[in-house]
């Protein structure tokens, strides 16, 4: 395990593969560091290197404390738990790990999502980290991963708390397409695509939809369809599990991913908040007693 303070996007390629520029790219990594440098705890910043490219990870909480991994969605990096952090750094091992080929500081490698390369990763990325099992939080994409990992790697995942998780309901596409439509139209286009995706409409989050619309803006979002999890994946989940989802998703069939999770999955506590959408904010405490239990 390294530590270091660069911001490079790591190995495995240019950025020309995510970004719509250079400019965009340098503007994001400048907000990300920025980001970082405002993080709410004491942190050390990592780099594991792996067979896929290197990968970044902000580590928090005590050596001592019982890991977590943390798993951002796409268009997203480790600064997306920076609201949760001084809560669970307080009773936990936190590594919140940039996602290869997102907009973060790891490599911009993207990897097959039908196969097992995520999984090598993720195994490289514990190896690297020292861990040999942890409880996952994975949000959208994040939880897709989470979820592939427990899957094939089970004796290295204690535990899952999930929030709009991927690969269980069905995949809604129309707002992707109509988010890559609108950047045509600058960032007003942009902002109403946002909005519409994330659900925010608390005007104290306006913060948050001015990093998304920056984001969505230089970032070229993944378009593939995240592979849907049969029921036998799903009922193989031998550990807790915590699904926070809205009923709004504009992303994912929130109804279906809350039945299906309920049907399949022995040990699982179900949430479907009604009126939320993509965005799932004042968790932080549902999250930390679940993994403290």
């Amino acid at each position: 395990m390294s530590t270091s303070e660069g911001t490079s996007t790591g190995t495995g390629g240019g950025t020309s593969a995510l970004y719509t520029s250079e400019a965009g790219a340098a503007e994001i990594r400048r907000r990300y560091q920025e980001a970082l440098d405002a993080w709410p705890v004491p942190a050390e910043r990592v780099r594991v290197p792996t067979r896929h490219g290197e990968t970044f990870v902000v580590v928090s909480g005590p050596e001592d404390a019982p890991p977590v991994v943390l798993l951002h969605g796409s268009g997203a990096n480790a600064t997306m738990w920076r609201g949760d952090i001084a809560s669970w750094a307080q009773h936990f091992r936190t590594y919140a790990v940039d996602v290869l080929g997102e907009p973060g500081l790891s490599a911009p490698n993207r990897l097959p999502l039908a196969s097992d390369a995520h999984a090598q990763w993720l195994d490289d990325v514990w190896r690297g980290l020292g861990l040999t099992a942890a409880a996952v939080v994975g949000t959208s994409l994040g939880g897709w991963l989470a979820l592939d990992y427990a899957d094939r790697r089970p004796e290295r995942v204690t535990r899952l708390a999930l929030l709009c998780p991927g690969g269980v309901g069905r995949q809604k596409m129309g707002w992707l397409f109509k988010a890559l439509l609108l950047r045509a139209f600058g960032r007003r286009g942009m902002l109403r695509s946002v909005r519409a995706g994330t659900g925010i409409k608390d005007p104290a989050l306006q913060p948050v939809l001015d990093t998304v619309v920056l984001t969505f803006t230089h970032f070229k979002a993944r378009t593939e369809r995240l592979p849907v999890f049969p029921d036998e994946a799903l009922s193989r989940l031998g550990g807790p599990v915590l699904v926070i989802t809205g009923d709004r998703d504009a992303l994912f069939d929130a109804a279906e991913t809350a039945r299906r999770m309920r049907r399949c999955v022995p040990r699982a506590t179900v949430h479907l908040l009604p009126g939320v959408g993509h965005a799932i904010f004042g968790q932080t405490e549902v999250i930390r007693d679940f993994l403290r239990d």
